[in-house]
């Protein structure tokens, strides 16, 4: 449930009344006779962060060449500020800072002379320092690229797509080589330039980035978007488990309607839509009884599970989307 002050949403949670910075509609990208990306939908508007998921293969960065304005679009439409990212480049590009999964940057340059480079095809880039010290290389200036590890080198390429003070921000991938600091305080910027009323469009294969970072998650599969919503919504197409023990007297407890029963000898597992009342039933269960419920473990439904299902295609959206497409 959203809070009272919170700006009213749509069914999927994306803010109602704003211009959305990136609109796709009915996105379509195909390499010769192979659909990558088949007929996808999604909005994102000024301080949120929307991140696209999926497995390797699922049509992401495919998605992300066309709203970059690096490949046309075969089908549908995409706009970023109201411009075609393709044709009105020109238009699109001061606005857009965009971090590729790679960006081969000369290695004979160091740190500092790429973003000074950089610098100089911009309107009104960052000092060459605190774009530095934002992603923790200040004293890697006058390292050369080559020399730099490769969590280094992707900092630096997070410096160079914030290095123009984008109002867009697209991230294919920001944390991959980054170690655990590090990633932490990609996503404090993240957060950071969401707070400034950036849009960000992220692609992650870490969940617990999505879960930190994002306001609505798109979920894509075979070139398609199977499940969108905020984590919550997401969340909730998995059921929720119950896990515990039974001593070997202990009696059986009453299962539920609508519960799913899974056991290992005494070890049992419940799968229930409705947590806390049948957890509920069950504590009282168990205290009428003087019964012993040893690892008690209880776990509502997540994104990871949702993901995994869609990933592996027993998901009950990704059924339904079979049958519609037959």
């Amino acid at each position: 449930m959203q809070p009272a002050t919170a700006p009213p949403t749509t069914a999927t949670g994306t803010p109602t009344g704003t211009a959305p910075v990136i609109e796709v509609a009915d996105l379509r990208r195909s390499y010769g006779d192979f659909e990558a990306v088949r007929g996808i939908s999604f909005e994102v508007h000024r301080g949120e962060v929307l991140a696209l998921l999926g497995v390797n293969g699922a049509g992401k960065t495919s998605a992300l060449e066309v709203l970059e304005g690096l490949s046309p679009a075969s089908g549908g439409t995409v706009r970023v500020l109201g411009a075609d990212p393709v044709r009105d480049r020109a238009e699109v590009r001061p606005h857009l800072g965009v971090l590729l999964q790679t960006s081969g940057l000369p290695g004979d340059l160091t740190a500092g002379e790429t973003l000074t480079t950089w610098a100089g095809t911009l309107t009104a880039p960052r000092p060459v320092a605190e774009a530095l010290e934002q992603v923790g290389l200040t004293g890697r200036a006058d390292v050369k690229v080559r020399s730099l590890s490769g969590g280094e080198r992707r900092r630096l390429d997070l410096a160079l797509a914030l290095l123009g003070r984008p109002s867009v921000v697209v991230l294919d991938e920001p944390t991959t080589g980054l170690d655990p600091e590090s990633r932490r305080r990609v996503w404090e910027l993240v957060q950071g330039l969401v707070a400034e009323g950036a849009a960000v469009l992220l692609t992650t294969h870490h969940l617990e980035e999505a879960e930190e970072l994002a306001d609505r998650v798109a979920v894509m599969r075979e070139g398609r978007i199977v499940l969108a919503g905020t984590q919550a919504e997401i969340a909730e197409t998995q059921l929720a488990t119950i896990r515990f023990a039974l001593d070997d007297d202990a009696p059986e407890p009453p299962v539920p309607s609508g519960v799913e029963v899974t056991r290992a000898g005494r070890r049992v597992e419940w799968h229930t839509g409705a947590l806390q009342p049948v957890l509920a039933g069950l504590l009282a269960w168990a205290a009428e009884h003087g019964v012993v419920l040893r690892t008690l473990h209880a776990r509502a439904g997540s994104l990871e599970q949702a993901f995994l299902a869609v990933a592996d295609g027993t998901h009950p959206a990704v059924r339904t989307q079979q049958e519609e497409n037959r």
